[in-house]
């Protein structure tokens, strides 16, 4: 019998500070879906917030690099915290 698993899911920008999550999607619009992807925001990679107040920028570490992105892009993806 196969393997079901069930996650919660939220937006990158409700993760506290912290945390780690795996990405399960990344809804952003024209260009910077494709830019995401290439920073390593793929579905599966692992995040980690480095910085997130609620306010501002959400400052995250995806593969080994630090990235900081808006709020506005970091509601678009979609992840799974790890617990």
């Amino acid at each position: 019998m196969g393997e079901y698993r069930m996650f919660s899911s939220v937006t990158l920008d409700a993760l506290p500070t912290g945390s780690r999550a795996r990405i399960i999607n990344v809804a952003a619009p024209g260009r910077w879906s494709y830019r995401l992807l290439q920073m390593g925001f793929v579905p599966g990679s692992i995040v980690e917030v480095i910085v997130n107040n609620g306010a501002g920028p959400v400052v995250v570490r995806v593969m080994g690099v630090t990235v900081s992105l808006g709020r506005g892009i970091a509601r678009r993806i979609l992840v799974e915290p790890l617990r």
